[in-house]
């Protein structure tokens, strides 16, 4: 199976593809959308501002290719600000035009409380998916962010948490799976999440 990260510049990606390995899968971690044509499965991870990862996926051609690689059906994962720039805008800095790819909004996280929202905090399963297999609900992952989703279609949301509010932090359409939280950082869950979205691509892969 081919794996790509993409690499942005972002940060963070040499956890992610350790994460990845530690399932069976060398991934090839790249900036250059060429790789996405073929790739069987691809990971967008992140850290940082929406404005910043907007403006480094255009330096580097990227938008266009991801957007074309998630019409193509095959498997993809978002990860933190890998999943808010799937939105139409982030208020993240202003307005921010994101990918466009699930209908909504990112805001801030509401007034009153400590931002960023750091450390473990329990997902609560809101609808069964094949992300969650062997996951129990209510099991504790990793949050670094300080905006949110809030997308259009509630039967996007599959996995929520409470923090203040309760907010969609995994979100699932077709071919398309996205955390707020960093499965890297989160532990023996946060790999089983992985091995679960690798074996979601190897089914797509072997159809």
């Amino acid at each position: 199976m081919k794996l790509v990260i993409v690499d942005y510049g972002a940060g963070n990606l040499h956890s992610v593809a350790k994460a990845v390995a530690s399932q069976g899968v060398r991934a090839l971690v790249t900036s250059s959308a060429r790789y996405l044509d073929d790739a069987d499965a691809v990971i967008v991870p992140g850290v940082g501002a929406a404005a910043d990862t907007m403006a480094n996926l255009r330096k580097h051609e990227l938008i266009e290719p991801i957007r074309e690689y998630i019409d193509s059906g095959r498997p993809f994962l978002g990860v933190c600000m890998g999943q808010q720039v799937l939105f139409d805008v982030s208020e993240e800095g202003g307005e921010h035009e994101c990918l466009g790819v699930l209908p909504g909004r990112v805001v801030r996280l509401p007034d009153g409380l400590k931002v960023p929202h750091m450390g473990w905090n329990r997902v609560h399963v809101a609808r069964q998916h094949p992300i969650f297999e062997g996951i129990d609900d209510g099991s504790y992952f990793y949050f670094v962010h300080s905006y949110f989703p809030q997308p259009d279609d509630p039967a996007v949301v599959i996995g929520e948490t409470d923090y203040g509010i309760r907010f969609a932090s995994v979100v699932a359409r077709d071919n398309v799976v996205a955390t707020q939280f960093h499965p890297e950082k989160s532990g023996d869950n946060g790999l089983k999440l992985y091995g679960n979205f690798l074996r979601l691509a190897r089914g797509v892969e072997a159809a």
